[in-house]
């Protein structure tokens, strides 16, 4: 399995596009074995919510 060659430049076009389209970017992530890029927004929720998630949001002080 041979590695794919990527640059930083390609990730931040990558981004910067998807920011254009208006998404809100969360993160990118990249398949080393193909080059594939993926954005994923921000508002999607990339785990789900365990027990101390709930707890911490429903107890979490107001600033």
């Amino acid at each position: 399995m041979a590695n794919v060659q990527f640059k930083i430049a390609d990730i931040s076009r990558a981004i910067k596009g998807a920011s254009k389209g208006g998404m809100q970017v969360g993160r990118a992530e990249i398949d080393p074995a193909t080059g594939k890029i993926i954005i994923i927004a921000a508002t999607q929720s990339s785990e789900p919510e365990n027990a101390v998630d709930k707890w911490m949001r429903d107890h979490a002080r107001s600033s």
